[in-house]
């Protein structure tokens, strides 16, 4: 492994709500939308999948665009008081030009349709003219002083508004903050009317006859004026007002942000304007309002109105508009409204801008899928229409797209199926429906060992060929699902429960009270049956009234209709043990090929057969070691073994250390440990807590039962050996900050075939194990044969004896063959289980076999396999079955890898890491060939 050199990496997707919207812009004829944020960032969209990102390089706050329609341009102006004209006809937008006010304050811009000239406004009142083909001031300036003249007496304030008379484009309407407009004669640059209202402006809108004008103000209300008689207006409405008896003038409102006047041929115009409610409507949400003819629609909003626009027949102004839909940016959404239909309904948006209705927890990529995936994906997510949309297309339909290859899921407590380069959400899965809805406080789910959503995924594992898909929850649930295209209906949901604790041997406090250990599961070979689902466990308490053999959540008891997609298989459950909650899954593997799903948190680890629904394994962390333990773990006192469920005999505890000494603390509450080893001077302190409470120190404990916990773990060499072991990967939040070391969690789980020992001769199905301490260790799997004989033999499960070790918590593994290329898993084709099987189907599943990528033949047995596995510190290069180190590589020494995966990358393997400092490291894997004895020898090794 060495640093990909010559790489140039640049973003080819941005996914998501432009952040901080600030701007609004629409071209009619090209049909395409444009967003500015508040950080710089320019978003274009078209048609679905249409989507462009741009960015200003000065990262300051767009406060308006304008298209100029049909020509593929864009002028934006920003809060640095800068324009720019964006070319939009090349394959990636750029600035063709660049126009900087240093003396005024930008406010306002103003682009008439088929114009070469724009007017810019500004904070002192006065308007700059701007050719747009060269980019330059005209010179021409109207002055705030000789537009008002003695109009007023006081500064009218910054410009609001400007815009050209729809039926003489000589005369230019501006609207002053104070209250003033102003209609404005180019040609002989003189006011021909000056309009004065006692409230302050916020917008105008035309009346596409030239004849009347509309203005919003701070007050609530609409004045319309027209354009002859500016010595009051035609008409002043109050649109959320109470109307009072007697004449008196309504009450005032908020103010009205903007207003749009738009006229149909057939009725009445449209008056749409955003703000203005009542001052009384107390926590009401932000509304647009519509008022047609006698009626007004109050629309609500789900965010705060960042700005809107009116969607017309035609670009013309001076046309009779027909209006047809209205764009509304939200704070952090996009909403475009049908105006033809009765009640205004909303078009479903097709761009992924919000992929999510609480925050995403879990996300994975998946390259090389097989071809049928996508189709199969939009063709159940198709039928997901929610009802009460528009019936109509969606009206941004400019710009094309190219061809769909890749796939992405990204999850919150819900999965979406995204494809690249689109980002197009295909599928959405909803997994909680599962679950019954605590409808009071005292139906609450089991939570304690979570303080968000109950729901929430923390893991997802699929398996793209055979469509299995396994998700883990963060209340310590894992369901299991598979694809089908029928719809179903579950009369009974299969479900496991299952115990997995860690072990905590028996010990006294020192005022005699006895510590209540921890119990196991029941000892025999017979695996875990399924629990009826008619008849779920209602034990809530053990002997000592503690809670036990609960699970978080409930599972549904009536019939569950099922859409056609992913179909729950089986839901596994983790149960409060003897008051102790279940702790947090930390890592997830499923395989089609073998029927089997596998998890592990800091307790231990399960292995479940999903076909026979069977727990097959189910030990402790430091049981997977066996007699091979190489951790000195806090000498515990002797307790006899225990069978575990799977059937594999674990011998006696070993960790305690025959030359300790205790003292008890001089309150009793404290008990010090001190024994040598290995020549080191070790002293482990234990603190026995009764009570839920907090001690005094700077540690903080969240244990709700009396224990004995770690409070000080100290010896000689603890400087020189703390940087290797100081990132935990756990991802439970019941596991305190004192006692995590002592708790070894199952960081990475990997399905493979691939040699166990060091004396194999060939490949066999194996589970590979990685713990937070830096361990892998080997699962053999005896798998039964395929047909019917798979659903009534048991698979056997025994340990290989194979322990691995690196610096820091395992983070991925994989297996390369002799070339260098990546061995995946061994999987299962996709097939419709929902439809029986004809003779032949039955006869070829009997004899189907897992599909895997075996090493050739011709290669040496000796070095048949590779591998590579990652952890939070380094790297190994594991040659197979010899399990020699070929190669390690030291990741970092100051941070530490978050996530690290073994990727196709330009027709070559790479380890791809991201670092807790930000740093995105790749390195490469290839071979390279030595000649001793002239004899060629391939292996993983260093390179530029």
């Amino acid at each position: 492994y060495g640093w990909l050199s010559g790489l140039l990496l640049r973003s080819t997707v941005r996914h998501g709500f432009p952040y901080q919207p600030s701007a609004l812009a629409f071209d009619p004829v090209q049909k395409i939308l444009a967003i500015g944020t508040q950080t710089g960032a320019l978003r274009l969209f078209g048609r679905p999948g249409v989507e462009c990102y741009c960015q200003h390089d000065s990262g300051a706050a767009v406060i308006q665009l304008q298209f100029l329609i049909n020509e593929g341009a864009l002028v934006s102006a920003l809060a640095d008081d800068t324009l720019h004209l964006w070319n939009l006809r090349q394959k990636r937008p750029a600035i063709l030009h660049s126009l900087k006010f240093n003396r005024e304050r930008i406010t306002f811009c103003h682009l008439p349709f088929q114009s070469k000239w724009l007017y810019v406004g500004t904070e002192r009142g006065n308007i700059h003219i701007v050719n747009v083909e060269s980019f330059t001031l005209s010179g021409y300036v109207i002055m705030w002083n000789k537009a008002i003249e003695l109009s007023s007496k006081s500064h009218p304030g910054p410009i609001v508004h400007i815009s050209d008379n729809p039926m003489d484009e000589g005369k230019l309407l501006i609207g002053f903050e104070s209250g003033t407009v102003v209609l404005w004669d180019l040609k002989s640059k003189k006011a021909d009317y000056r309009y004065t209202h006692d409230e302050a402006i916020h917008s105008v809108a035309w009346h596409h006859e030239g004849k009347q004008f509309i203005c919003s103000h701070s007050d609530g209300t609409l004045t319309i004026w027209n354009v002859k008689s500016p010595t009051k207006p035609f008409q002043t409405i109050t649109p959320h007002g109470k109307q009072l008896k007697d004449g008196k003038k309504p009450e005032p409102c908020k103010p009205i942000l903007k207003v749009e006047y738009k006229t149909t041929r057939a009725g009445e115009p449209f008056i749409i304007l955003s703000g203005g409610l009542s001052y009384d409507t107390v926590g009401r949400r932000p509304c647009l309002t519509v008022m047609h003819g006698k009626s007004t629609a109050v629309l609500e909003m789900d965010y705060s109105i960042v700005d809107f626009l009116t969607l017309c027949e035609t670009p013309y102004p001076n046309d009779f508009q027909e209006p047809y839909a209205v764009v509304v940016l939200l704070e952090k959404d996009l909403v475009l409204i049908d105006l033809a239909q009765n009640g205004y309904p909303i078009f479903e948006n097709p761009y992924p801008l919000t992929i999510h209705e609480s925050p995403v927890t879990c996300c994975e990529y998946f390259a090389d899928c097989p071809v049928d995936l996508i189709p199969a994906l939009y063709s159940v997510g198709a039928r997901q229409k929610r009802q009460g949309y528009s019936k109509k297309e969606w009206p941004i339909s400019g710009g094309n797209w190219g061809l769909i290859t890749q796939m992405t899921p990204y999850c919150a407590n819900y999965l979406l199926f995204f494809s690249l380069v689109t980002l197009q959400v295909l599928y959405k899965l909803k997994t909680a429906k599962v679950f019954e809805k605590s409808r009071n406080k005292d139906d609450r789910p089991n939570t304690d060992i979570v303080d968000e959503d109950p729901y929430a995924i923390q893991i997802i594992s699929w398996c793209p060929e055979s469509r299995m898909l396994c998700i883990a929850g963060v209340s310590a649930h894992v369901i299991i699902y598979r694809f089908s295209k029928q719809e179903v209906t579950t009369e009974i949901i299969p479900m496991l429960e299952v115990r997995l604790l860690y072990e905590i041997n028996d010990m006294e406090s020192p005022d005699g009270e006895q510590v209540p250990p921890l119990p196991t599961p029941g000892t025999g070979s017979n695996p875990q049956s399924i629990v009826p689902q008619s008849h779920p466990s209602t034990s809530s308490s053990s002997s000592d009234g503690l809670r036990d053999n609960v699970p978080c959540l409930k599972v549904k008891n009536s019939p569950l209709k099922q859409s056609p997609g992913y179909q729950i298989e089986l839901v596994i459950q983790l149960v409060w043990v003897s008051g102790e909650p279940p702790q947090q899954i930390t890592s997830l593997a499923v395989n089609s090929a073998y029927g089997l799903v596998v998890f592990g948190n800091c307790n231990g680890i399960a292995m479940v057969d999903y076909l026979q629904k069977t727990v097959l394994l189910n030990l402790g962390t430091i049981e997977l070691y066996g007699s091979n333990d190489p951790y000195r773990r806090e000498p515990r006192s002797p307790r006899k073994s225990r069978q575990p469920s799977g059937g594999t005999t674990v011998p006696e505890d070993r960790c305690k250390s025959p030359t300790s000494v205790l003292k008890t603390g001089p309150k009793g509450n404290m008990i010090e440990e001190e024994y040598r080893t290995d020549n080191r001077k070790v002293v482990n302190i234990y603190f026995i807590l009764k009570k839920k409470t907090k001690p005094k120190n700077h540690m903080v404990l969240n244990t709700l039962k009396p224990c004995i916990l770690p409070l000080f773990l100290i010896n000689t060499d603890l400087f020189s050996d703390v940087k290797d072991n100081s990132f935990s990967r756990s991802r439970s939040s019941s596991v305190t900050s004192i006692d995590k070391e002592s708790r070894e969690a199952i960081s990475a789980l990997h399905f493979g075939e691939t040699f166990t020992r060091k004396n194999d001769t060939s490949p066999s199905p194996c589970l590979w194990v990685g713990t937070t301490l830096g361990t892998v260790l080997v699962i053999v799997l005896n798998l039964p044969p395929g047909g019917e004989q798979r659903l009534l033999q048991p698979v056997i499960v025994s340990p290989s004896g194979t322990i691995l070790r690196l610096k820091g918590a395992i983070l991925r593994m994989a297996f390369l063959d002799t070339t260098g290329s990546l061995v995946p898993p061994a999987h299962e084709p996709w097939r419709e289980h929902n439809v029986p099987e004809d003779k032949d189907e039955k006869d070829k599943s009997k004899k189907r076999r897992p599909v895997s990528v075996s090493p050739s033949s011709s290669q040496e047995i000796s070095e048949n396999q590779y591998a590579v596995i990652c952890s939070e510190k380094q790297a190994k290069v594991i040659s197979l079955p010899s399990q020699n180190c070929i190669y390690k590589q030291n990741i970092t020494e100051t941070s530490f890898v978050l996530r690290g995966d073994i990727v196709s990358l330009s027709n070559s393997i790479c380890l791809a890491c991201f670092c807790a400092n930000g740093h995105i490291m790749t390195f490469s894997a290839y071979t390279f060939r030595s000649y001793p004895d002239s004899r060629e020898r391939s292996m993983c090794g260093t390179g530029p």
